[in-house]
């Protein structure tokens, strides 16, 4: 049998919901961990040194959500909708229990799936992403702002501000992930079309907009939690990430050092290693809970 890795998994596709959508699956057998995306991202803007480095250890689930690159359909304006179609392709997929990663707008979708589906998620982790109504979360923050609307001489290029500080070595840090980030050529995903980023920040702006008791909502997801962030992510502000931790009844929390929005990608290795090691621990009695 072979075994794929990132740059080898051939796209599949299984329907759900009126939606054809674009997966690939790869790494052992096990509880699959499913990875959702951040803002206008493919399956190919993941990291091969994180997917496959998750791989060694357990199956990897990529995916595009409705609307996103080769799936159909349309992206939906609300992360709720996002959520329920996320639930769809999962159990179109015939598994009854996953770990879920969700990265920024991707973990917007992964806490709505675990309070929503509580039975189909067993563990959660969250990156670069913040609770409902979250500090600066209700557009894009001033400093992502301009970091969007810039143009660039490589268009990747735009990935080094979002991700990574202008630190020296976070910079260092961002141009062997954006060689990484290219290493797939075949059967690569387009990028998104032009409807995509309006749906999802229109989606965004609901999920950040001002409401009452606004983390509440968090003591009704008891999944066990890795939350991990950048110490200074300007894209969604690193104090959303202490606010999940607080208020979700099982969580931790770790901040990589000199690290903006793409934390994951500037310490790789690490990451996967903070993973691992998380989704291979044994659940915590009730007792032992905050």
């Amino acid at each position: 049998m072979i075994q794929h890795n990132h740059q080898t998994a051939p796209t599949q596709f299984v329907e759900a919901a009126g939606v054809r959508f674009a997966y690939r699956r790869f790494g052992k057998t096990g509880a699959p961990l499913v990875f959702n995306m951040h803002f206008t991202g493919t399956m190919d803007h993941w990291d091969p040194a994180v997917t496959d480095g998750l791989a060694h250890d357990r199956e990897v689930i990529l995916f595009d959500n409705a609307g996103i690159s080769r799936s159909s359909g349309e992206v939906p304006n609300s992360v709720e909708a996002m959520a329920a179609n996320a639930a769809a392709f999962i159990k179109a997929l015939g598994l009854a229990k996953v770990d879920v990663l969700g990265f920024s707008l991707g973990g917007l979708v992964a806490q709505e799936l675990a309070l929503t589906e509580p039975q189909l998620v067993r563990r959660l982790i969250l990156v670069g992403t913040g609770p409902r109504s979250g500090e600066g979360m209700a557009s894009l923050t001033p400093e992502a702002q301009p970091t969007f609307g810039a143009r660039y001489d490589e268009p990747d290029h735009l990935w080094l501000k979002v991700f990574f500080t202008a630190s020296e070595a976070s910079q260092a840090a961002g141009r062997a992930y954006l060689k990484r980030f290219r290493l797939r050529v075949d059967d690569r995903d387009p990028e998104v079309s032009d409807q995509v980023a309006p749906a999802q920040l229109e989606a965004l702006a609901k999920w950040g907009a001002p409401r009452e008791n606004q983390f509440e909502y968090l003591k009704a997801i008891a999944q066990p939690t890795l939350v991990v962030n950048g110490g200074t992510d300007v894209i969604v502000y690193s104090v959303n990430s202490w606010i999940l931790q607080q208020h979700l009844p099982n969580a931790q929390l770790i901040l990589y050092p000199d690290a903006n929005h793409g934390s994951q990608y500037q310490y790789p290795e690490r990451f996967v290693r903070h993973v691992s090691l998380f989704l291979s621990e044994e659940d915590a009695p009730a007792s032992a809970r905050r």
